[in-house]
C-alpha cells in the first residue's frame, strides 16, 4: 500500500486508510499490509494542519510495481495535480497497481493523471462540481460515500476515506476481518458505499424531546426509506396522532412537512455539489418526481432548481406556517 501525500494534505486522508490496514494487521491479515507514505521530493509532507507526516522516499523512487496506490486529499489537492512530474509518476505507478484509490479531493490528482476517464467516481461533494467542469469525461457522482469503478476506488471527505479502507479490507480479505476492524476503531460495522455523504439539518435547535430529536436523525441519514407518519410513528413506539403532536409542540410543523423539509434541504446541497438532473436528485433525495421536488423547492426556497443550484450562498428557507395546535 503506497499513500501519496503532499504539502497541505488532510491528515485524516492519511491517517484514516494507515490506521484501518493497522488494526487490519493486528487481526492477522493475511497477507498482511504493508504502508508506505511517498511524497514529491521525499520529504516530510506539512499537512493543512501544521503537522508533518513523514516519507522514506520520492514518489519518483518507488519502483513500478505497487499493489495499492492512493492518493490522499486535502486544501493542496490542486496544486498537486498541476505538479506534472508528480501526475506522470502517479499515472506511472497506476499502470503497474493491482487497484488505485483516492481520498476526498485526491480525485484531483487522478484525473490530471487521466486515470478517471468514462469512471463513476466520487469526491467531497463541496468539491464536485468544480472536479466535473474541470474534467468533462469523468462522470462524477458527489452523493455516495465511496465508488468502486473496476479497479479504482473513490471516496468522499476526509472521515469517508476509513469506510474506504474497511472497504478495501473486506474486499482483500472478506466481511469478517472487516467487521473485527471496524469494532476495533470503534467506528460503523461499515457504512455501505451508497449511503449519502449530506445528512440534512434543522437550522433550529435540535429538539430536546428525545423521541422527536432520534426520529430528525433518522430522517436526515435515510431520505429514501418510507418516512410518512405512520413509518415514523411505529419507529417511536407511538401512535400517529401522538407523533403529530410531539412535532406540533416541538418543531411547529407537521411529521410530512418535517420530512420534506429535510429532503428538501438535501436536494439543495446535491443541486449545488453536482451536475445530476433534478430528475436523479429527486430519487437521491426521497421525491417521488422531478416535478414533486420542483414544488417542495418552490415551497421551502421560492426558487427553482436551477436558480438554487446558481446560488453561492446556501439559501434560506422559508418561514414554516403557523405553529400548529395540538391534535385534539
Amino acid at each position: 500500500m503506497l499513500i501519496v501525500a503532499y504539502d497541505d494534505a488532510q491528515i485524516l486522508d492519511i491517517a484514516c486508510p494507515a490506521g484501518a490496514f493497522e488494526i487490519a494487521n493486528a487481526h492477522r491479515a493475511a497477507p498482511a499490509y504493508t504502508v508506505e507514505v511517498a511524497t514529491p521530493g521525499g520529504r516530510a509532507a506539512r499537512t493543512s494542519c501544521g503537522l508533518r507526516v513523514g516519507a522514506l522516499r520520492a514518489v519518483a523512487e518507488v519502483p513500478g510495481r505497487v499493489d495499492t496506490l492512493l492518493v490522499s486529499g486535502g486544501a493542496g489537492s490542486e496544486t498537486a495535480a498541476r505538479d506534472g512530474a508528480l501526475v506522470a509518476q502517479v499515472r506511472r505507478l497506476a499502470r503497474g497497481a493491482r487497484r488505485v484509490a483516492s481520498v476526498c479531493t485526491g480525485t484531483d490528482v487522478l484525473a490530471a493523471a487521466g486515470l478517471l476517464d468514462n469512471r463513476r467516481v466520487t469526491t467531497h461533494w463541496r468539491y464536485g462540481r468544480a472536479l466535473a467542469e474541470r474534467h468533462p469525461a469523468v462522470a462524477v457522482d458527489p452523493t455516495p460515500l465511496y465508488v468502486r469503478d473496476g479497479h479504482v476506488f473513490t471516496s468522499a471527505g476526509v472521515v469517508s476515506g476509513l469506510d474506504l479502507a474497511l472497504a478495501l479490507v473486506e474486499d482483500d480479505h472478506g466481511p469478517v476481518l472487516a467487521r473485527a476492524v471496524a469494532r476495533e476503531l470503534v467506528t460503523w460495522v461499515h457504512r455501505p458505499a451508497d449511503q449519502a455523504q449530506l445528512s440534512a439539518s434543522f437550522a433550529a435547535p435540535p429538539p430536546r424531546d428525545r423521541a422527536v430529536a432520534d426520529l430528525l436523525r433518522h430522517v436526515a441519514g435515510h431520505l429514501t426509506d418510507d418516512l410518512s407518519p405512520r413509518a415514523l410513528a411505529a419507529r417511536a413506539g407511538v401512535s400517529p396522532r401522538h407523533l403529530t403532536r410531539l412535532f406540533a409542540a416541538h418543531l411547529g410543523v407537521t411529521p410530512a412537512r418535517a420530512v420534506r423539509a429535510a429532503r428538501a434541504e438535501a436536494a439543495v446541497h446535491l443541486l449545488r455539489a453536482s451536475s445530476l438532473p433534478l430528475a436523479a436528485v429527486a430519487r437521491r433525495c426521497g421525491f417521488g418526481s422531478a416535478t414533486v421536488l420542483r414544488q417542495a423547492l418552490l415551497d421551502h426556497y421560492g426558487a427553482t432548481g436551477d436558480t438554487l443550484r446558481r446560488m453561492r450562498d446556501t439559501p434560506t428557507p422559508r418561514e414554516p406556517p403557523p405553529r400548529q395546535a395540538s391534535v385534539p
